[in-house]
């Protein structure tokens, strides 16, 4: 639990320096840079949210510039959702701060503990279901 703590610390840290979203409005903003455009109601089921909720947050992520609605011109009742460049910059820069604050905890661990540290995360990140998210992933540099 204690190590629960310092993980969630982190990514709370990383996303207040943000200053401009929720974490649920971050954690759409994740699905939508790791998974492309969505429907709200796939995006909603990936959130684990009613339609409705996710529509009001994405109303607010819309009014702060974060993601683009389209509708798609065979199904004009169809809409899709993206990330805008500043919903992207804004992800980056979320993942840029985490990943320096994860590389600061790791620099403090013998190296012989690397790659044990990183075997458990992983393994807590699948029975978990959560999948690897590309580039925001990618690039740790202590592995």
């Amino acid at each position: 639990m204690t190590a629960s703590r310092a993980l969630v610390a982190i990514a709370a840290r990383s996303l207040a320096a943000a200053g401009e979203v929720t974490l649920p409005q971050y954690r759409a903003l994740v699905v939508l840079a790791t998974r492309g455009p969505q429907r709200p109601v796939d995006l909603a089921t990936a959130l684990g949210v009613n339609p409705s909720s996710a529509t009001r947050l994405l109303d607010r992520l819309a009014v702060a510039g974060l993601i683009r609605r389209t509708r798609l011109r065979a199904d004009r009742r169809s809409l899709r959702v993206a990330l805008s460049p500043a919903g992207r910059d804004l992800v980056a820069e979320v993942t840029r701060r985490r990943r320096a604050e994860v590389e600061r905890l790791f620099a403090a661990l013998p190296a012989d503990q690397h790659a044990l540290v990183i075997t458990a995360l992983q393994a807590i990140s699948e029975a978990a279901g959560e999948t690897p998210e590309g580039d925001l992933d990618a690039g740790l540099g202590w592995y």
